[in-house]
């Protein structure tokens, strides 16, 4: 099939004065593209490599990639990262009404407040002496390249709408995630891989909440820069392999004439969704080649594996840990892992060691890999969730959502090591000392990958979008 045929359905379209000019026009640039292709930024089909909108960067970039460590379900602070003495001498008794009356406290409604004590011991951690729950040593080994940031808090106290904040800095659905943001201020440094990749892996310990795939949309972007989410288990792309009978020369054939169509369509109506339907076929044919040899984890050595408690192809947080150092490497620009079950309402003393046992290890590792590779210094690494729990039950042992004071965990990417910032009061309850929103976490990522984000912005129904809406402000005592 050769590249100057269109169909029929775009020919109708054009004047057939205006097709035979365009047409001319369009097989001489194809077959230039054609030759400049192996000396340009443009792949065999000729698509433009996107460069990303921030050109020049508006400050000194310290982080060139994001790996979110994104603890679905909402990891209790408690039992992490926030040691809290006078809520444990507190256990069993009633929560002072001082703290909640008024306040929003999802299904703790109706019932008398219980103080809840932290069900496991800290330790200090390092020569910062960081503090770390007893059930994450691993992650207190690199208690001196970490920074815990205790002062978190959000706006939605239920999980999707909490997910939404967290991903786009909007409560409402359908604004871009803040992959998608990264990948269009930025551009992609991979030429055979998404910008945007997402992997989800599940364990045992609490209860399974869905995860929506707009949580990782482009939004109101063109679609071109919404995330890739890679399967954990099985293939990690469907039909990622080439058909049985088809050669590679067949097959990018066959694309040039469905993006020599796509062209002439795009001439037509200037729909920016069909450019991107060329980019996306583009980048297919690419993936057949570089998916494979990423997943492919036969040359990994053998201490590697047990560093991470990996066991390449079972679909865990460990092995998606491992991964995403793979997809580092290969300039992936933002790489989420989505981990679920941390939805504690029960029994949390119990299913949080379970959680540790699968996290604690692998995230460590991954810290002391990149460090070990010079890689750490460039990688802003992100751990946590959409909330935090409760320090408060309603006379069972579990804990419920939580919004007002929470923790994250950061890395690398010019983040200064062995510091915490920020704190809850004496109970857990809220944040009191040096608060940190959403939209600030938002700002302070988006400044250390050299991005302005009062700058980074997309006109929407006639108001400038942004990710951190009307707000944030970037936290420069966490800065290396």
């Amino acid at each position: 099939m050769k590249p100057s045929l269109v169909t029929n359905a775009i020919a109708t379209q054009i004047a057939r004065r205006a097709f035979l000019g365009r047409g001319v026009s369009g097989l001489g640039l194809l077959a230039l593209n054609q030759l400049l292709a192996a000396n340009s930024n443009k792949g065999p089909t000729g698509a433009d490599k996107w460069r990303g909108v921030v050109q020049p960067l508006h400050f000194p970039q310290k982080a060139k990639r994001v790996i979110f460590l994104y603890q679905a379900g909402g990891p209790s602070h408690l039992e992490t990262f926030d040691s809290k003495p006078k809520l444990a001498a507190m256990h069993g008794k009633g929560m002072p009404e001082s703290f909640t009356k008024g306040e929003q406290i999802a299904q703790l409604q109706g019932k008398p407040l219980i103080c809840y004590g932290p069900q496991w011991g800290f330790k200090k951690f390092g020569k910062s002496g960081q503090e770390i729950c007893e059930l994450f040593p691993e992650m207190g080994s690199v208690a001196d390249d970490i920074c815990i940031v205790r002062s978190m808090w959000g706006e939605q106290i239920n999980h999707d709408p909490a997910h939404t904040l967290m991903n786009t800095g909007a409560i409402q659905a359908g604004r871009p995630s803040m992959g998608s943001w990264l990948l269009y201020g930025l551009g992609a440094d991979s030429e055979d891989l998404p910008g945007f990749v997402v992997l989800v892996s599940s364990g045992r310990g609490g209860q399974m909440q869905p995860i929506a795939a707009r949580q990782w949309s482009a939004g109101l972007l063109p679609s071109k820069f919404q995330g890739v989410k890679l399967n954990s288990i099985g293939d990690p792309v469907l039909h990622i392999q080439t058909p049985a009978g088809i050669s590679d020369a067949l097959q990018k054939d066959s694309i040039d004439a469905i993006n020599a169509l796509n062209r002439a369509q795009h001439g037509v109506t200037k729909d920016p969704e069909v450019l991107t339907r060329i980019a996306q076929y583009e980048m297919a044919f690419k993936m057949q080649t570089s998916v494979p040899g990423l997943v492919d984890m036969s040359k990994e050595p053998a201490k590697v594996l047990e560093a991470y408690g990996a066991n390449p192809g079972d679909g865990s947080y460990a092995s998606n840990c491992l991964l995403a150092r793979r997809l580092a490497e290969r300039g992936v620009r933002f790489i989420q892992l989505y981990h679920r079950d941390w939805d504690h309402h029960g029994g949390v003393k119990s299913n949080i060691k379970l959680k540790a046992e699968e996290v604690d290890k692998p995230t460590a590792a991954l810290i002391r890999d990149l460090k070990q590779r010079g890689m750490l210094d460039d990688t802003l690494i992100v751990w946590g969730g959409e909330f935090g729990r409760t320090p408060m039950s309603q006379g069972g042992d579990g804990r419920d959502h939580h919004i007002k004071g929470f923790s994250f965990m950061m890395a690398g990417g010019g983040i200064k090591g062995g510091v915490t910032h920020g704190a809850t009061d004496d109970l857990g309850y809220a944040a009191v000392e040096n608060p940190v929103s959403v939209h600030d976490f938002h700002a302070t990522m988006l400044y250390l990958l050299g991005v302005d984000h009062k700058r980074l912005t997309v006109k929407f129904q006639g108001l400038d979008a942004r990710l951190t809406g009307i707000s944030g402000t970037v936290v420069k005592d966490i800065l290396a």
